[in-house]
């Protein structure tokens, strides 16, 4: 990366800054004093091999777990150990490792529900054929994700790798300032992980994006920063070229130093 180009990014705002997360259960340190920060507009990733505490980090930073020790900030604001309901609020959004959608309605209805978060407290019994905020958002949502052939059929029947991509759209349905995903390619062929990867990448500076992600390639051709994660603490972190060649994160992975 050229000096300018690190200065540029360097000059951009924090938007999440983790300081010292841990948690513990029973005697194992899932967590152990990790502290990271992601810049806004940037794709930051969690990487690590199985066991590395990666996920129940990202399930901190999301809410789903409530963090023994440590802060998380979200722009100008401490969220520790808030809900993931209102970190929604706040701006935070997350996808799951595990697809949540409602299959028995079609992509165009889990959009709408998903949009109505956009509504104003006093219309939220309202039906939602009336809810304009959250029909301007579908809108978007269709044409920015190519749904426009698929708006009325079910979110069961569709191939994992459409359920996914519907899964983040319903994600950014709320407008987040910063979207967090879980493994949003587990389960992808090579063709739809390619797909998602590059919708990933295209959302990056619109929305900040905190990524955990298996696979590893991916992760390096995508990311902006990467946080590596081994034994329930913070290994390395860097750019993508420094956190491929550096020896620790070698031997993570692959059991010996390989070259860069």
């Amino acid at each position: 990366m050229s000096a300018p180009a690190e200065s540029m990014r360097i000059a951009r705002d924090v938007v999440l800054d983790v300081q010292e997360l841990s948690i513990a259960f029973g005697a194992l340190k899932a967590v152990d004093q990790v502290s990271f920060q992601a810049r806004q507009g940037e794709i930051t990733s969690l990487i690590g091999p199985n066991g590395a505490g990666k996920s129940t980090l990202f399930n901190l930073v999301s809410g789903a777990l409530r963090p023994m020790r440590g802060t998380v900030r979200f722009g100008d604001k401490e969220v520790t150990g808030m809900r993931p309901n209102q970190l929604l609020r706040e701006g935070l959004a997350r996808s799951f490792q595990i697809t949540r959608l409602f299959f028995d309605l079609s992509v165009i209805e889990n959009l709408r529900l998903a949009a109505h978060v956009l509504e104003p407290v006093r219309r939220a019994f309202m039906p939602l054929s009336c809810s304009r905020q959250a029909a301007q958002r579908v809108d978007e949502l269709v044409h920015q994700f190519s749904l426009e052939k698929k708006l009325n059929e079910l979110a069961g029947y569709l191939s994992h790798g459409e359920q996914r991509r519907l899964e983040i759209a319903l994600a950014l349905a709320s407008r987040p300032r910063m979207l967090l995903l879980d493994e949003p390619t587990q389960g992808m062929s090579h063709t739809d992980t390619e797909e998602a990867a590059a919708l990933i990448k295209s959302l990056a500076g619109d929305v900040s994006v905190l990524l955990v992600e298996h696979d590893v390639g991916m992760v390096m051709n995508l990311s902006d920063h990467v946080v590596v994660m081994a034994q329930g603490k913070k290994l390395a972190e860097g750019m993508p070229q420094d956190v491929r060649a550096n020896p620790a994160v070698q031997v993570a992975y692959f059991g010996e130093r390989r070259d860069a």
